[in-house]
């Protein structure tokens, strides 16, 4: 027998909320919204959603209650006694040590907490292009999973509330880094009278034949030891030293990759010169 829909809310109404909030609708969930500004929930209420005066009252309206604000700070404001026998979905970008205390803080006012990381722009949400990790309570995925699966594709990370936010920072961190190192490449290329879209599909092949070499760094850096007989640190520190010299011979700042570099040197010159080039990483540790 099949069973309607149950009432959903989502507080929050940037890009990421009212793409949440009409997956809901669309999929026939009775859909309760609330945003600061109020005019952004227009839209929705046409769309059949009905808009809460306050967030207070927006978090009675049901047991599910979905999280999509700017940070945890703006959480914390919004989230009142209100959540206590709720079910908080939180999937507001942050680190992962806030994303514990706000489970904390959740269960000492007795609601259930489980934290997401979305991967998907917002007009991806409720598609298979659309896809988010979990972590936190176990209990809330199992029981939530049919509504949050219509949001896309889930992963369940473990009990740890941190944890998927622990996934998305590194991640991301390494998605700005590859777009910082690609910003500089335009702008190398351009100097030398190269168009980016010339240089770009080089520069994709190049990528895509170097990205396996992540996996074996990953190793490395897991197991602590860098031993290899492939190009190590030194030649790497070489190879960064003709790239600036180039860069600032046709007068691009080396803001980007200067860091890397600097990284690079404290590791040789306390005499890891041979080792590959994943040693690196012991620099952001504080360890030569």
């Amino acid at each position: 027998m099949s069973t309607a829909p149950e009432p959903v809310t989502v507080i929050g109404l940037g890009n990421l909320g009212r793409a949440l909030a009409a997956t809901f609708l669309r999929h026939g969930h009775p859909t309760t919204v609330w945003n600061r500004s109020a005019a952004k929930a227009d839209a929705l209420v046409a769309g059949g959603a009905t808009a809460a005066a306050t967030a207070g009252e927006a978090i009675g309206a049901g047991e599910l209650v979905v999280i999509a604000l700017l940070d945890a700070a703006a959480v914390r404001e919004v989230l009142t006694d209100a959540v206590r026998g709720r079910t908080l979905v939180n999937l507001t970008s942050g680190g992962p040590q806030e994303a514990r205390e706000l489970a904390d803080w959740a269960d000492e006012h007795g609601a259930r907490y489980l934290h997401g990381a979305v991967y998907a722009v917002p007009q991806t949400i409720g598609t298979a292009e659309s896809s988010i990790n979990y972590s936190g309570s176990e209990e809330v995925y199992r029981r939530w999973r049919a509504p949050l699966g219509l949001l896309g594709r889930g992963t369940f990370l473990g009990p740890d509330a941190g944890l998927a936010s622990g996934y998305d920072v590194a991640i991301l961190a390494g998605m700005y880094g590859m777009l910082g190192g690609f910003l500089h490449a335009a702008e190398m290329a351009r100097a030398a009278g190269v168009r980016a879209a010339e240089l770009t599909p080089m520069l994709k092949s190049w990528l895509a034949d170097v990205f396996p070499v992540l996996s074996v760094f990953a190793a490395e850096i897991d197991s602590g030891d860098y031993g290899t007989e492939e190009s190590g640190l030194a030649m790497n520190q070489a190879g960064l030293d003709t790239i600036l010299r180039a860069s600032r011979s046709l007068g691009v700042p080396t803001d980007t990759l200067t860091p890397l570099k600097e990284l690079v040197d404290r590791q040789v010159a306390a005499g890891h010169g041979a080792v590959s080039l994943a040693r690196a990483v012991e620099s952001l540790r504080g360890a030569a």
